[in-house]
């Protein structure tokens, strides 16, 4: 299990099959890229700066991945997360989750997004022709992590 905070960019394809590199027991990957829209809420974007604290931003995340691997399956998982200047269609972030079946493997991804999107510590600023705005919490996303929550906790 690997967690990357960077302000370099990424190759998928190198990344992924890195991922499965020799194990014959992975049976799927499934992968979820995240990329800079150019419109944003009806607001052109030019520009995305996201900011994090080194270290606790890291924890979080780990603490993400190991609570899918607790909840399926899985053989390994890794979350590249960019900081830093970005412009429309640079990625953002990679999560991508090996196993056995692709059930686990689709189900492990989502909800690491999801959380990822409501518990990870990211700051993301966008420029947009009215000027620079920080971007809230969305309320989609917290209802998307909500559907995770296992019965007794809140």
């Amino acid at each position: 299990m690997r967690v990357r905070v960077q302000e370099a960019d990424f190759d998928v394809g190198v990344e992924l099959a890195a991922l499965r590199q020799g194990n014959p027991q992975i049976g799927a990957v499934a992968s979820f890229v995240g990329l800079v829209r150019a419109n944003n809420d009806g607001a052109g974007v030019s520009e995305m700066s996201l900011e994090h604290y080194p270290g606790m931003t890291e924890k979080a995340l780990g603490e993400i991945v190991e609570e899918a691997c607790r909840r399926w399956a899985i053989i390994d998982a890794l979350v590249i997360h960019r900081v830093g200047r970005l412009l429309p269609s640079d990625q953002i972030v990679l999560v991508a989750v090996a196993g056995g079946h692709r059930g686990e493997a689709f189900a492990a991804c989502e909800f690491i997004m999801d959380y990822l999107k409501t518990r990870a510590p990211f700051w993301k600023r966008e420029v947009t022709p009215s000027g620079a705005r920080w971007v809230d919490a969305r309320d989609a996303d917290d209802q998307a992590a909500e559907r995770w929550q296992e019965p007794g906790t809140a």
